[in-house]
C-alpha cells in the first residue's frame, strides 16, 4: 500500500458520499448541484494525481493498476445509475456504459493471476469524455439555457459510443 493506492482507495471513498449529496439535491435546476458537481470534480481529479504520483515516485504497483479503473467504474457507474434513478439520463445510455465496464472489469479480474492489464490510451480518453459528460449531466447548466440540453446529451452520446469503441479494442486485443 503506499499514497497512490491510498488515493485511489479514497476516490472509491468518495463515491458513495457524492452520491448522497446528489439525492439531497436532486432537481437539475438546483443552483446546489454545483456542490455535487465539485465533489465529482475532486474525486475525478485524483484519478490523474494517483497515476502521476505512481510514475513520478516509481510506485506503480498492480494493485494499482487493478484498483484505479475499477474506482473510475464506481465513481462514474454510480453517477449514471443515480442520474438514471433521478430521471435525468435515459437508463438505455446507464446500461450500455455499465455492461461494457462490468465485461472489461470482470475479464480483467479473470486473467489478472498471469497478467494485469492496464488502461489503454482509448481506455483512458473514453474515462475522461465519461466524466466530462457526468459533469455536464449533474451540473444545472441545461436549465439555465436549453441549448446547453443539447450539448449536454451529445457529449453523453459521444462518451458512451467511445465506451462502446474502447471496449471492442479490448476485446479485439484480448483475441491476438
Amino acid at each position: 500500500m503506499n499514497l497512490p493506492n491510498v488515493i485511489t482507495l479514497a476516490r472509491i471513498g468518495l463515491a458513495p458520499v457524492f452520491i448522497w449529496v446528489l439525492f439531497l439535491y436532486p432537481s437539475q435546476s438546483a443552483p446546489e448541484r454545483w456542490i455535487v458537481v465539485a465533489l465529482f470534480v475532486l474525486a475525478s481529479a485524483t484519478d490523474g494525481v494517483d497515476g502521476a504520483l505512481a510514475r513520478r515516485r516509481n510506485q506503480v504497483t498492480d494493485l494499482g493498476k487493478l484498483l484505479d479503473p475499477i474506482a473510475d467504474k464506481v465513481l462514474i457507474g454510480g453517477a449514471l445509475v443515480a442520474l438514471s434513478l433521478l430521471g435525468q439520463v435515459e437508463w438505455w445510455v446507464t446500461i450500455v456504459i455499465l455492461f461494457r465496464e462490468i465485461a472489461i472489469t470482470v475479464y480483467r479480474l479473470a486473467v489478472v493471476k498471469n497478467r494485469v492489464i492496464e488502461a489503454s490510451g482509448g481506455g483512458k480518453f473514453k474515462t475522461i469524455m465519461q466524466s466530462v459528460a457526468v459533469g455536464f449531466c449533474l451540473s444545472p447548466l441545461a436549465s439555465y439555457w436549453w441549448p446547453l440540453g443539447l450539448l449536454q446529451s451529445g457529449v453523453l452520446y459521444f462518451a458512451m459510443i467511445l465506451t462502446v469503441i474502447s471496449g471492442a479494442e479490448y476485446v479485439l486485443a484480448a483475441r491476438k
